[in-house]
Parts: C-alpha cells; structure tokens; sequence
C-alpha cells in the first residue's frame, strides 16, 4: 500500500500505541498537520510555544510511563525545543520529538528556517535520525519509540524533510520489530557477594534514585526495606518510590535532605544505591560521603558505575528485576538498634519556620496533602518552591511527582501540569511555582485555558527568585543582584486575561480554606500565595561541604 510519508508517520505513531502528541505547526510539517486534520486516532494538543510542548510531552511521558511525542517544524521551532530535551535527557525521559526539515535539495545552504538539529541535539538525545530516503521512514519511526523507552529511557529526535513527508511510501502494518542493538548487559554474578554483604550488615541504609520510579519497583523496594530492617533515603527523582509516610522512610539525601538521612548515610555500614546516580546535589564532598560503608549500586546504565563514586558492587540490569533475585535470597534482619538511632534523628529535626511565620510554606504544602490526602499528582518549577514540596508534601506513589532534576529547567512545570492532566483525566494536578519560573512560560497558560485543564497552579510569589537570592544572603554577604522583583506582574489580572479564576492567601489562616475551595471547582485555577522573601529553604548543606555540615 502506497501512501504519503506524513500519513505513514501517523500509522506508524499509531503502531506504537501513541493516541495524543503535543506540538506547534509549521511550514515544514505541513505534510504531517494535513494528515493529522484527518486523522481520528491521535488527539493533538497545541501550545502556545514548542518548549511547552516538549516539557507537556515530558510530563505526559513521566506520569503515565508511556512514551510522549512532540511535532514542531524547522529552525526556531526545532531550537525551541532544545530545553525540554536536555530536561527529558538528564531526567532519562521517553519521548520522540519529530521535527520538520527543510526539503532535501535545500539542505545545507543556509534556506530559510533551517537549522542542522541531528548534530544540535546529539549530545542530549539517546539516538536522533534524519530521514533522507522516503523507504526507510517507517522501520525509523519504530526505531525512535524503542530506543526511546528500552534500558535507561531518554528522549529521541526524528528530523523529517518536507519532501520526505510528500512523497509515497510503501507501507505495511508492523510484523516483524525493526532490530534495536542493545548493549550486551552485565551478568549479575556479583548478586550473591551483595546478598552476603546485605545480611552481614549491622547498619545498612537503601538509597533509591528515579531509577526505582522508572523500573516499576514499589514493590519490591518495599520487600527489600521490611526483609532487611533498614531505612531509606532517595533522590529527588527518586520521591514516591517509597510512601513517604512510612516509618522507614527518612526523606531525600544531599544538600537539601533531611538531617537524619544525611547522619544516617554517613554513620552506615552498607549504602544499596538502587537506580541513582549519586548526583553532585546528593554527595557534595566525595571523600565525605559514606565514609564508613561498603557500597552496592544496582543501575541499568553501564555508564553510572564508577562515574561519580566509587563502589564495591556494581550489579547491572533493571532494578525491579534484580531486586525480585535479591529479595528472594535475603534474610529477614533484625536491626532494632540501628532504626532507635534514626529514630532519634528523626526526632531532633526542627521545623524551619518560625511560629510568627507570616505564611509557611510547610504550612500550604502540609494542608495540600491533608486536603488530598496524597491522591494528587504534583508537578513543580524549579528552586525553593521545588524543595518545598519535595520536603514537605507526602508523595505516597510514584510517578505524583514530576520535576526537572538534572537540568533544573525554570519554566517546567506549566508545561509538564499539562501534559499530566492531558494524561491522567480525572486526577488532580497541581503545579507548585515560583513567580521567577512561573513567568518564563506563563504563555502556556493559554493552552491550559484553551482546553479547560483542571490545573491548579500554585504560586508561591516572594518576589524574588528564590533560591539564588537565598545564595547570594549565605554566600555572597547579601548582594542582591537582580534577584529581587517588585510588583511587576498582577497574576490575579494576568489569571483572568485567560478567564482563568484566581485567589489570593496571604496569611496561615486562609491557606486550608481556600485550597480546599480551588481544588473543589475542577477547573483552571491560580493560587497565589504571598511569601516573606526572607523565608528559607532549610536544611541546606553548603556546597563543597560533608552532608553532615547542615545549616539548620
């Protein structure tokens, strides 16, 4: 059967399971916006920008665990999309971006909208292709979703030329799987040297890593913490592998982690790093980190063994898998011990906010979890609002927080809260902001309008960009440059530029009511809360310095 390229990228979309994409049109993806007009299977969102688009793909890709797709065309409509890549790429993130390309003969000669986005992105792409021969579209295209979503996961970039996209095609519904080559995985025959290490140790702790989230291991994370007696610490992509209301449970590691996980990594005799990639924000001081443990990194990335720490097991394959083999080797343990000593850790921690505190971001972030009970998806920007929530909210699920790590991409959020509403209709979804991130993409909030989106967005507005201004108080002898905001943007009139309703909380004693009452309408909604700029993100270890250097 012979039918355009555009329409056999549609099939071939269509192949892989994909129902909804995200984009912007062009006049390089003509060809594929045509056929789309047509097309009954595939829902398409429009943003009002490509980064949007990619970071709703993005989004769409981390609450669901399906791969997210993005169509934008050539030039600045690829480039705006580099963002939400290098987002998706350090956060190891499915998605296909499928990029428009000018014609074959144009290529390379400076034509008009024209950008070689293969070699702009190769750095920041799992694998990327450009179609230069109509034939080898098809076995491309379900290449880009299996490479997107096989081993580690990551984004993959389909550049299209518009002639590629016109001419017809021989196409033939997928039977055979084209061939992805795999590296060949590590055997795991250090598995039972682990298992003896695990039941030997006194005090052990397990750290997990968005590895853990990606894999699908709730389950078996929560065997291996019951059967071995441990605590356990994570990453901040790695929040919601475990509840976080368990007892077990001491919250994140590293420079914004609880002091207890902190004392407890450096006082522990075995560190199980499962599906983490120890993060320069999670060791700080590399000689200082663990200093007294035996490591074991269970990761399916060849390449993280060795890179930023050294271990003394390093078990390659897929955690939830290796886990199962271990669980079903381990001991029970008994470490009562070890758990009264974080216990009492535990207890020394102290709340950061001050009684007096005009509006407590503990507090908004406490009432949200009691008001939903956890039953939310939560997706944030980046700084002390991000920290916030991941600190203070109980994710009890994986896959309910969503937020730019690796990169730390200011302006994720709106994006991302759109492509998890898109993709989980019915849940909640709330976007925790800060003015300075809020304002980069706040354009989005025209899509989220568009398609009457339930988002909440919840703005924690301290005029200011928060975090860096925290830094330039305890770092820079409080040298404010250009880090602090007047009343530059009236969200309550920008909200209902896009007839989206709005509320103000300005003191503790309106948070409750008036986020019970947003959260009710089941609609768009912005809540700003009003934040002293001098409120902190506390614990904070200084960089460079052990994790147990904890300025409270």
């Amino acid at each position: 059967m012979k039918i355009r390229g555009a329409e056999v990228l549609l099939k071939c979309m269509t192949e892989q399971g994909v129902d909804t994409v995200f984009g912007y049109p062009g006049g390089t993806v003509l060809p594929i916006y045509d056929a789309l007009y047509s097309s009954g299977e595939i829902t398409h969102i429009l943003t009002a920008h490509e980064q949007g688009a990619t970071h709703a793909a993005d989004g769409y890709a981390r609450s669901t665990g399906k791969v997210g797709v993005v169509i934008v065309t050539s030039g600045p409509g690829a480039t705006n999309t580099v963002t939400g890549i290098a987002t998706a790429y350090r956060d190891s993130v499915p998605i296909v971006v499928f990029t428009g390309q000018v014609p074959l003969n144009l290529l390379g000669k400076d034509s008009f909208q024209e950008v070689d986005i293969v070699d702009i992105t190769a750095s920041i792409t799992k694998k990327n292709y450009i179609v230069k021969n109509a034939e080898e579209l098809p076995c491309i295209v379900r290449e880009a979703f299996k490479v997107a979503a096989s081993g580690r996961p990551g984004p993959v970039v389909v550049d299209i030329p518009k002639d590629i996209q016109e001419l017809e095609v021989d196409y033939e519904p997928e039977i055979n799987s084209c061939a992805v080559p795999e590296e060949s995985e590590k055997e795991l025959y250090d598995l039972d040297k682990a298992i003896d290490m695990i039941n030997n140790s006194e005090r052990p702790v397990i750290y997990s890593g968005g590895g853990s989230v990606i894999s699908g291991a709730e389950k078996e994370l929560m065997e291996l913490v019951e059967k071995t007696d441990s605590p356990i610490t994570c990453s901040l992509m790695g929040i919601g592998a475990f509840p976080g209301n368990h007892k077990n449970y001491m919250g994140m590691v590293g420079m914004h982690g609880n002091p207890c996980s902190n004392y407890a990594v450096s006082n522990c005799d075995l560190l199980i790093a499962i599906g983490a990639r120890f993060s320069d924000r999670v060791i700080s001081k590399v000689e200082a980190f663990a200093p007294k443990a035996k490591i074991i990194h269970i990761d399916i990335d060849l390449k993280e063994f060795g890179k930023n720490i050294s271990e003394d097991i390093s078990i390659r394959g897929d955690v939830r898998e290796v886990l199962q083999r271990m669980n079903g080797k381990l001991k029970n343990a008994n470490h009562e011990k070890w758990m009264n000593r974080i216990k009492e850790w535990k207890e020394q921690e102290e709340d950061p906010f001050k009684e007096n505190c005009r509006l407590s971001p503990k507090l908004i972030m406490n009432s949200l979890y009691k008001i939903t009970k956890g039953d939310c998806i939560i997706t944030t920007e980046v700084g002390q609002n991000q920290i916030w929530t991941a600190q203070y909210f109980k994710f009890l699920k994986p896959r309910r927080f969503i937020s730019s790590g690796g990169l730390g991409t200011m302006g994720y959020g709106l994006g991302a809260s759109i492509g998890v509403s898109v993709g989980n209709p019915g849940k909640k979804v709330i976007n925790v902001a800060g003015d300075g991130s809020f304002k980069m993409n706040s354009t989005e909030l025209a899509t989220v309008a568009k398609y009457k989106l339930p988002i909440v967005q919840l703005l924690l507005n301290n005029h200011a960009l928060g975090m860096v201004h925290q830094w330039q108080d305890m770092f820079y002898n409080k040298r404010f440059s250009y880090t602090e905001f007047e009343n530059d943007v009236d969200f309550m009139k920008l909200g209902k530029a896009y007839g989206i309703e709005t509320f103000k909380i300005e003191s503790n004693d309106q948070v409750e009511k008036i986020l019970m009452k947003a959260l009710n309408l089941n609609k768009p909604v912005i809540v700003e809360c009003v934040i002293n700029r001098e409120e902190r993100v506390h614990p904070i270890v200084p960089p460079g310095a052990a994790i147990t250097e904890i300025i409270r």
